[in-house]
C-alpha cells in the first residue's frame, strides 16, 4: 500500500512540474473571441475582423487588421492552452494535498 501511495505522489508531482514547463513555454497570450464581421451583411461583403473580451469585468470589442490576424489567433490559442493548463494544475494539486 505505500509503494502504491509513493508512486501516486510521485506521478502527481511529475504531473505538475510537466503542467509548470507547458506554462511556461507558453508564449505571448491574450484573452477574447475572433470573429469576422461585415460593414455590408446583407451582401456579404467588406469583411472585417474584431476581438471580444472581457477584463477586470470590462467588456471590450477592438478592430484586428487583417495582417496581425494570424498573431492574434496563436495568443487567443495560447491563452486558451494557459487556463486549460491553470485548471490541471489545480486538479493535480487537490490531489496531491489528498494524498
Amino acid at each position: 500500500m505505500a509503494t502504491s501511495l509513493l508512486r501516486q505522489l510521485k506521478q502527481t508531482e511529475d504531473r505538475i512540474d510537466r503542467i509548470k514547463r507547458d506554462l511556461a513555454n507558453l508564449g505571448p497570450m491574450r484573452p477574447g473571441s475572433i470573429s469576422r464581421q461585415f460593414r455590408n451583411p446583407q451582401e456579404r461583403k467588406t469583411p472585417y475582423y474584431q476581438i471580444s473580451y472581457t477584463h477586470r469585468m470590462k467588456s471590450r470589442t477592438e478592430y484586428l487588421r487583417r495582417e496581425n490576424l494570424a498573431a492574434v489567433r496563436v495568443e487567443v490559442a495560447n491563452f486558451k492552452r494557459f487556463r486549460k493548463l491553470v485548471d490541471q494544475w489545480t486538479d493535480a494539486a487537490l490531489k496531491l494535498s489528498q494524498l
